[in-house]
């Protein structure tokens, strides 16, 4: 089945994980992406974890595994001229160079935008960095975490503001990856109408702004500084995690509506007063109302309660470990967890697509390729050499 971004050309420059998540993205959906790798020791991600019996593949490790499937790799050295006028061909029929150097190698290698579109005026160049490419602190390193710090979100994850806590997964990295993505395809799009290429620009600090979203608003109208709340709401309740005598579940109230068919199954007396019908009342007594719901939910295992919740259609979940998550049947009926195939052999389960389309949905998943595994394949498919 064809995949939507089937014609498109990427050539793949990035490391580490929030470049390569978007150019993976990329891939998935079909774009031939080459990823061009230093001829020595390819990408860094290579070896990380590639000595590490647990999480490796004959000496590839689950980072480089899982983030360069559906990738060519060739090796070009982009300081020797030889290999760069080669880069500049392969440039000269691509359609978009992604990118995640630090601010200022692109133009020291001589593969910034400007130069490459003087070599192709439709090319679409994207970097992925830590503060953007201007402003007063666009030098800066920065991985994941700096991210998540200076963006806000770690000062209302977590239980207290003495103990800020970063997202279990890293939203810094992967958010870069998915707005690079945005980026790249809204490029695309307006390449129709006006024929030329452009750059784009992606800050991870930029990205974790923006999901800020409603709360940067509501601070900016109260001038209120928003605490971490844990797994509670600041509105909802009971919108929280709570204790099973097996796992953790929870429960996420929003409105008025669920609450009724909840006293029922908690079947608390103190819980039937009147005015816990309105969510204003019950946010002023949430801490009795959690440790009344707490009570009871202790007394059973989290299938019953999830059982019965299910049941009445009150939104309730299990809280889930990898393995749980893993095999959710609602996450593989939506292909979401796919097999992986090493290019020797074995191989692993990993995350799937997220995006489906209705008609060019063609999931498939080649290996992630060995270091220049494709340098043939590619000079001669992209540039007609033998």
């Amino acid at each position: 089945m064809q995949k939507p971004l089937e014609g498109l050309r990427i050539i793949d420059l990035t490391h580490m994980l929030s470049g390569p998540y978007g150019a993976m993205i990329l891939a998935d959906l079909g774009a031939d992406t080459v990823k061009v790798e230093p001829p020595k020791d390819g990408e860094h991600t290579r070896r990380l974890l590639a000595s590490d019996p647990n999480h490796s593949i004959d000496g590839m490790g689950a980072y480089f595994f899982t983030l360069n499937r559906n990738k060519r790799s060739v090796t070009l050295d982009l300081k020797c001229q030889q290999d760069l006028n080669r880069f500049y061909r392969l440039v000269g029929v691509a359609d978009i160079v992604i990118s995640n150097f630090s601010p200022g190698v692109t133009k020291k290698l001589g593969i910034d935008y400007a130069s490459l579109s003087d070599i192709n005026p439709k090319i679409i160049t994207c970097t992925v960095t830590g503060f953007g490419e201007n402003g007063p602190a666009y030098q800066r390193p920065a991985f994941d975490q700096i991210a998540q710090a200076l963006g806000g979100g770690m000062s209302i994850t977590g239980d207290s503001p003495e103990q800020a806590m970063r997202a279990g997964i890293p939203i810094g990295d992967l958010g870069g990856g998915m707005f690079a993505v945005m980026g790249v395809l809204a490029a695309v799009n307006a390449r129709y109408t006006t024929g030329r290429g452009q750059h784009v620009d992606i800050s991870m600090l930029d990205c974790q702004i923006s999901m800020l979203n409603y709360m940067a608003t509501m601070h900016s109208m109260s001038g209120e500084i928003p605490q971490p709340l844990g797994n509670s709401h600041f509105v909802h309740v009971p919108y929280n995690t709570f204790k099973t005598k097996t796992d953790l579940i929870v429960l996420a109230l929003v409105g008025d509506k669920f609450w009724p068919a909840l006293v029922d199954i908690i079947d608390d007396p103190a819980l039937r007063a009147p005015r816990f019908k309105e969510g204003p009342a019950r946010l002023a007594e949430k801490q009795l109302i959690e440790a009344r719901i707490t009570a009871v939910l202790a007394d059973q295992d989290a299938d019953y309660w999830l059982r019965r919740l299910e049941q009445a259609n009150i939104p309730c979940a299990r809280v889930n470990n990898m393995a749980q998550a893993m095999r959710d049947p609602q996450v593989l009926a939506r292909n979401m967890i796919v097999d992986i195939a090493h290019p020797i052999e074995g191989g692993a389960k990993a995350p799937g697509n997220p995006i489906k389309l209705s008609d060019t949905n063609g999931d498939s998943y080649s290996p992630p390729p060995l270091l220049g595994a494709h340098n043939q394949e590619v000079f001669r498919e992209w540039l007609g050499d033998e």
